[in-house]
């Protein structure tokens, strides 16, 4: 079956992160634990941390979607049509790619990478399906070289009798050694009259009409839309049986199962079947993960598909309360709880204000600072953890680095025994006239502000904050 490929069509872009420079030398005194932030924000719930944040692949495989990371990062999303036997299911898979995956050569005045898709579809120990695709992806610029969003889109289509599969799927960047490998257990329904198709989120869509074509879509497989950004999620739906109108029900799930928003509509017949999209809303939804259900109110058949809501591509955070506990470090303790007190339904508008507040490059698709922040925030989670239980950017070290970000000179006193009491640690920022002095008293890495420190910290972190 043929295949599509490439279309740009978003730009965002990953974060850089930054080294941390170590030096030698003294200083003072220290005290408590810490929890809290400048002008003391919110704590974390008991039990939450940054994972989620910083780790993409989590959200979509918790949401039933193919997903990885390394070294070939994609979102892949599997459908099922009607064909024109119930006997077979028309199944379409789905994969989206970023252009940072691949390995751009010049073409001329354009940059073009290629890539090899395989899939075997198994059923026990036999391959019913072996499908080898080469594909290639051409940008006019090198800038588009390196986007790391939903940039390169490929979808394969195959027809599979009814039934319990396994599908393994690899995929290698044919311009290095780069490949990766995912497994997933799939159930291919049997769709006949009286039955949906899986609603299928896209790019854009046209409505099918005739059950032995194929799908004309570009499927959206990440079904992800930006809070105070994007306005709908559009999702593409099919049904089979007779008459000119098919009813429908639509309603969105929460992550605890109630409903959280709900509308009707109906399909359209097209030929032999009924088909059309519809549009969510998103200022009508909450951030986070959620399931879209489609309910025939003539039979009772029902599909569904997973929806995520999130505050941009790499910030795939679940709630909207738990950014604002993120945030701490970014705004002011009033400029956060003004978005945390806002009613449920100004939160995309308020949200949307906040972005254009804080942007420093209007311009650009990138909010520049938020991806900045968060780069310091993944840096001082995996830098700045001790043996005191809490996440690597709430120690007092990850706070003043996610604030502050990297000091101009630090000052190690003790640094050839690591086991020594009472080591002390100075970091200086010109740009602050700051000097700040941390002091291990333990001998297990366990690094405090001292008190005058911390003031001088909390002084200067007010003025930061409030831009």
């Amino acid at each position: 079956m043929p295949a599509l490929t490439s279309r740009p069509y978003r730009l965002r872009w990953s974060p850089i992160l930054t080294g941390l420079l170590l030096a030698v030398a003294g200083a003072c005194a220290s005290r408590r634990p810490r929890t809290g932030a400048p002008g003391e924000p919110p704590p974390l719930r008991t039990g939450e941390t940054i994972d989620a944040l910083i780790d993409p692949v989590r959200v979509y495989l918790d949401m039933g979607l193919l997903a990885e990371e390394d070294p070939i990062p994609f979102v892949g999303s599997v459908a099922s049509l009607a064909s024109p036997s119930p006997d077979t299911t028309l199944v379409m898979m789905t994969l989206s790619l970023p252009n940072r995956a691949f390995t751009f050569t010049r073409e001329g005045d354009r940059y073009r990478a290629t890539y090899q898709v395989l899939l075997d579809v198994r059923q026990g120990s036999a391959t019913v399906r072996h499908i080898e695709s080469h594909q290639v992806v051409r940008v006019t610029t090198f800038k588009e070289t390196t986007r790391s969003d939903e940039s390169v889109i490929f979808q394969q289509t195959m027809r599979l009798p009814p039934g319990q599969y396994v599908f393994a799927l690899a995929l290698r960047d044919e311009g290095s050694a780069k490949n990766g490998r995912h497994e997933i257990l799939l159930n291919v329904p049997r769709l006949a009259a009286g039955s949906l198709a899986t609603p299928v989120t896209v790019v854009e869509a046209s409505a099918r009409a005739s059950l032995d074509s194929l799908p004309s879509i570009v499927a959206s497989p990440r079904a992800t839309a930006v809070f105070g950004r994007d306005s709908f999620l559009v999702a593409y739906l099919e049904g089979y049986g007779t008459g000119t109108t098919l009813p429908l029900t639509l309603s969105v799930h929460g992550d605890k199962g109630g409903a959280v928003w709900k509308d009707s509509t109906s399909l359209s017949r097209h030929g032999t079947l009924f088909s059309g999209t519809v549009r969510v809303p998103v200022s009508r939804l909450p951030v986070g993960v959620m399931t879209l259900v489609v309910n025939r109110r003539d039979t009772g058949d029902s599909a569904r598909t997973p929806l995520f809501v999130s505050f941009g591509d790499d910030l795939p955070v679940t709630t909207f309360d738990q950014m604002v506990s993120y945030l701490r470090y970014f705004a002011a303790p009033e400029r956060l709880k003004a978005l945390r007190d806002t009613a449920p339904e100004l939160r995309a508008a308020a949200w949307s204000a906040f972005l254009r507040e804080t942007d420093p490059v209007l311009g650009t698709a990138t909010h520049e600072a938020l991806r900045d922040y968060f780069a310091r925030v993944h840096t001082a989670l995996q830098r700045f953890h001790d043996d005191s239980g809490l996440p690597g950017w709430l120690t007092d070290r990850g706070m003043v680095f996610v604030t502050l970000g990297d000091p101009d000179q630090v000052f190690d006193q003790g640094a050839t025994d690591i086991n020594q009491r009472g080591r002390t640690q100075v970091w200086e920022y010109a740009q602050y006239h700051l000097q700040l002095v941390f002091i291990d008293q333990t001998g297990f890495g366990r690094w405090r502000l001292t008190t005058s420190s911390d003031a001088d910290f909390r002084t200067v972190a007010r003025r930061v904050m409030a831009h």
